[in-house]
């Protein structure tokens, strides 16, 4: 009878542990279908392109968002070749590439029946340039999910600063009106002729209706359902990591307190103070999933800091340690990295950016496309096992990030002797956690354990790596 009565208490308690646990994991905060790719996609690159690249001088972010360019004309790349960009950017691993359709100018590298300044007004191709579509059709071509960058917050030529057409009175009214329409036109075309995108990135963010700027969530939403929106006060589908270092602050968790997060002004306090610490972490205890993205300009070594091509630039480049550095705190720290690059006045990525990318490229897949060991499991333990002693300098660690953060705490060790000797420990997983470690670490027998859980881990990679 006492038997009875404990296998019963026994299983009472089992099914209330299983129970606990699928209600935790319910209610977890899980990615949509367009964050889950977007992680997995890992690496990105965002192509910078308009009118100034060709004026010869030295880019300023404030004067080409308040003085129009006084000849739409210089625009002339002679050796234009965007699958030689889209091209580099396969050679550097990238998953996904993105180009500026308009920037700060105004300047659509499109034809647009909403936007009257665009290239089908150049000498350049007799204005039958769509820079756009050949490099979507150079993406497809080569695995490469494409992007839009579209910057409708400022614009030079039509006097829009902040959202905000200038002038006083009825004038500006109409004016602000017929801005947003055409706006909202160019996003349109964009969506709609040009097949499936994978991200859509607006510069500084897109407002909200409500404010009195154009209103384009809807229509991303309606013709480009699988593409991830980056972002306006309405909705944040990823967040900027709170600079342009390419690198985010660990713990990074994916999750955010906000559904939005707004830019400058517009931005909730708890975002920007603290030197922007929320962008740069994310919240634990978060409500909304709203994954980190780390963004840097390939030529941003020696005091540079260049997202369009400039004369004269060649030495900004990052050295290849430095971007293996960058990737293993971005990426490696479960933030998507988008690496800006910078295609010249001829209208090619310049040699030396190419050479660095593709190194970058083959960097990467050297330290960690083969791992001395490899397991996955379901639990809170993970082991591996070699044949003997081997020195250990990486270790990686991902979970299944559909199924939200789980793995809230761990400890990886190693077992030297007899003894087993901790060598990591951290908090947030997520999609990807890349470590090296302090000290290389020799031994044949090494386990994580998951300290803390909101539910049942789900390791899907826990590997070891030599990169000596």
């Amino acid at each position: 009878m006492n038997f009875r009565k404990l296998l019963y208490q026994f299983t009472f308690l089992l099914l209330t542990c299983t129970q606990a646990i699928s209600i935790n994991a319910q209610n977890l905060v899980v990615p949509n279908a367009r964050q889950v790719a977007w992680q997995q996609a890992e690496l990105g690159v965002v192509f910078h392109y308009d009118l100034h690249v060709f004026d010869g001088k030295k880019y300023s972010q404030t004067r080409n968002r308040l003085e129009p360019m006084p000849d739409i004309q210089i625009f002339n790349p002679e050796k234009l070749n965007v699958e030689q960009w889209v091209l580099s950017a396969k050679a550097m691993g990238a998953k996904f590439a993105i180009i500026t359709a308009t920037h700060e100018t105004g300047f659509a590298i499109f034809p647009s029946k909403y936007n009257p300044y665009n290239v089908s007004q150049l000498s350049f191709k007799d204005g039958k340039a769509d820079l756009l579509k050949d490099f979507v059709e150079a993406c497809r071509k080569h695995g490469i999910k494409p992007g839009v960058y579209v910057g409708i917050r400022w614009n030079s030529f039509f006097g829009v600063h902040d959202f905000k057409v200038d002038g006083t009175g009825q004038m500006q009214k109409n004016r602000q009106e017929y801005y947003n329409r055409m706006a909202e036109g160019m996003v349109q075309e964009i969506c709609t002729n040009y097949g499936e995108l994978f991200e859509i990135w607006f510069d500084g963010g897109a407002s909200h209706p409500d404010k009195g700027a154009p209103n384009v969530l809807p229509i991303v939403q309606k013709y480009q359902p699988n593409c991830l929106f980056y972002h306006n006060d309405q909705l944040a589908e990823a967040r900027w990591a709170g600079s342009e270092s390419g690198t985010v602050g660990y713990p990074n968790w994916s999750t955010f307190t906000y559904n939005f997060t707004g830019s400058g002004e517009s931005a909730p306090k708890p975002i920007s103070e603290n030197n922007y610490y929320l962008l740069k972490h994310g919240d634990p205890e978060g409500k909304y999933f709203v994954p980190a993205m780390s963004d840097a300009p390939l030529r941003g070594a020696n005091g540079r800091h260049e997202w369009f091509w400039e004369p004269g630039d060649e030495n900004s480049v990052y050295p290849l340690n430095e971007l293996v550095d960058m990737y293993c705190k971005s990426v490696g720290r479960n933030s998507t990295l988008i690496m800006g690059i910078t295609p010249d006045n001829t209208g090619l990525v310049p040699k030396g950016d190419a050479k660095r990318m593709e190194e970058f490229g083959e960097k990467i897949k050297t330290l960690f496309d083969i791992p001395l060991a490899k397991t996955q499991t379901e639990g809170k333990q993970a082991r591996l096992q070699l044949k003997g002693n081997k020195a250990v300098n990486y270790i990686m660690i991902q979970e299944d990030i559909a199924l939200g953060h789980r793995i809230s705490e761990f400890i990886v060790e190693a077992k030297i002797g007899k003894q087993w000797k901790e060598i990591d420990r951290g908090t947030a997983v997520g999609h990807k956690y890349i470590k090296k470690l302090a000290q290389t670490c020799n031994a044949k027998e090494f386990r994580l354990t998951v300290l803390q859980a909101k539910a049942t881990p789900k390791i899907i990679n826990f590997s070891i790596y030599d990169t000596e």
